[in-house]
């Protein structure tokens, strides 16, 4: 066998301009495909990381609220929640994979600009905002964020943050420092509160008689009770916070979570629509999910409630990495097909060259199976050859590139990150890369190596 692998490296060497160009092709697929590999990996992990900082990994809502509560959130809300929370916080098998458990409310409504007589349905969203601003610290994948904390920190319950789009329709880009807004003129004859029926105005007004301090640039947000009552809350508004998704930004109202509780719950016993958990790793949620589902069955068995992952809340995640997926596989289909051709193109002219020395290797006494092993085992040192050097131009490409300074704009973000190829550490990628072109080439040269070993040796040796 040694000498089989020696005579394989000689014939190899013999021809080295042909051997070269071949093995050039496998490495510039390899190198490919890996960059890409690592490329659309960073894009997984940064889509994964904004999604998780937000909605955390899994989600406990009322059963049924994930398919119909956007139409009536009050309706599915979750009255034992702190004991809910506890539970969750208190397993021995849950605790050590936990970082935030926090409960959060989701709510629809009207808000309103009354004073530039604007208004707009919102969908508002109340948190805990120590709890979210612990949530924006994780980063398990170390990629280069700049996530402060909520806008939110430090100010009173009566206080909002709008998305950029809220601030546009409500008139309220100079106030709130809004670029790219430019002035809508009022239709003439209407002033301020004309766009809202009469009631609405004067809930608005009484409420923010009250609370509204000058100098501060208020909206009035309208919300069906629990009661199906109509309900008003007065909010300072102290941003225009961009949401990474236009949808999200022209509708998202962020706020505090008693302050949503009261506007959907009024006096009655406050809940929430769901408590978020986010984990310390992702890789933990087929564990913690079954954990908790567990938890649901048993302790928690007359709550009604079920549990979504990130995934199932977030659609358009499965859709990116899906379509990134696709375009992967297409291009390591269409390399491999290239590499194929490539290097079966290339045994099959040293099969026609050597004929005549296949035909004294036989007439030696080397078997039909010695011959074909021999070509094989030149394939399969390009494909080795090829792997290894794939692998390390691959690794010092995307060093290249991860220290180039460049920066793009990913999907659910609203500032600029740098550019990365994350290879490092992605260890099943590359291994599986190598291990493909290695079987890629050791197949292309089966058909070749089958036609030399099944030549006739009299026909071999007078070839010419």
């Amino acid at each position: 066998m040694r000498r089989t692998w020696s005579l394989a490296l000689r014939n190899l060497r013999r021809n080295r301009r042909r051997s070269l160009t071949t093995l050039i092709a496998m490495v510039t697929g390899a190198v490919t495909i890996l960059v890409f590999g690592g490329y659309s990996r960073n894009i997984t992990y940064s889509l994964q990381t904004s999604y998780v900082l937000r909605s955390g990994h899994l989600q406990i809502e009322r059963e049924g609220y994930f398919l119909y509560g956007s139409g009536n959130p009050a309706a599915y809300g979750i009255t034992d929640y702190r004991r809910i929370i506890d539970v969750v916080e208190r397993d021995p098998v849950l605790a050590p994979m936990i970082r935030v458990v926090t409960p959060t409310i989701s709510l629809g409504g009207l808000a309103g600009n009354f004073a530039a007589g604007v208004s707009r349905t919102v969908v508002g969203t109340g948190v805990v905002v120590a709890d979210q601003n612990r949530m924006r610290q994780w980063n398990d994948y170390r990629l280069p964020l700049k996530v402060g904390p909520l806008a939110l920190t430090g100010t009173a319950e009566d206080t909002a943050v709008i998305g950029v789009g809220v601030a546009r329709v409500l008139q309220l880009c100079r106030q709130l420092a809004v670029s790219d807004c430019p002035q809508q003129e009022q239709p003439e004859g209407e002033g301020a509160g004309s766009h809202a029926p009469d009631d609405i105005v004067s809930l608005a007004r009484q409420e923010s008689q009250s609370t509204a301090p000058e100098g501060k640039f208020r909206i009035e947000l309208l919300a069906a009770n629990v009661h199906g009552a109509p309900n008003v809350a007065s909010l300072e508004v102290v941003k225009a916070d961009q949401q990474g998704f236009k949808e999200l930004d022209d509708m998202y109202v962020g706020l505090h979570l008693s302050q949503a509780q009261r506007l959907v719950y009024g006096a009655a016993s406050p809940a929430v629509t769901g408590v978020v958990v986010q984990l310390a790793h992702t890789s933990q949620i087929p564990l913690a999910r079954a954990r908790l589902e567990e938890l649901l069955a048993t302790t928690l068995k007359g709550d009604l409630l079920e549990i979504q992952d990130f995934t199932e809340l977030n659609p358009f995640y499965g859709q990116a990495v899906g379509m990134f997926a696709a375009i992967f596989g297409f291009m390591a289909a269409l390399i491999g097909a290239i590499v194929l051709f490539t290097v079966g193109n290339t045994m099959s002219m040293a099969v026609v060259e050597r004929t005549t020395e296949i035909g004294t290797l036989r007439a030696m006494g080397l078997r039909r199976s010695g011959i074909r092993r021999l070509f094989v085992c030149e394939a399969l040192l390009l494909g080795l050859f090829g792997a290894g050097v794939g692998l390390a131009a691959a690794l010092g490409i995307a060093w290249i590139i991860n220290q180039s300074g460049l920066t793009w704009l990913p999907p659910g973000q609203v500032d600029r990150i740098p550019l990365a190829v994350r290879l490092w550490g992605e260890s099943l990628l590359m291994a599986g890369t190598a291990a493909g072109l290695v079987l890629v080439a050791v197949l292309s040269a089966w058909w070749p190596a089958r036609a030399a070993g099944r030549m006739v040796i009299v026909d071999a040796l007078r070839h010419v």
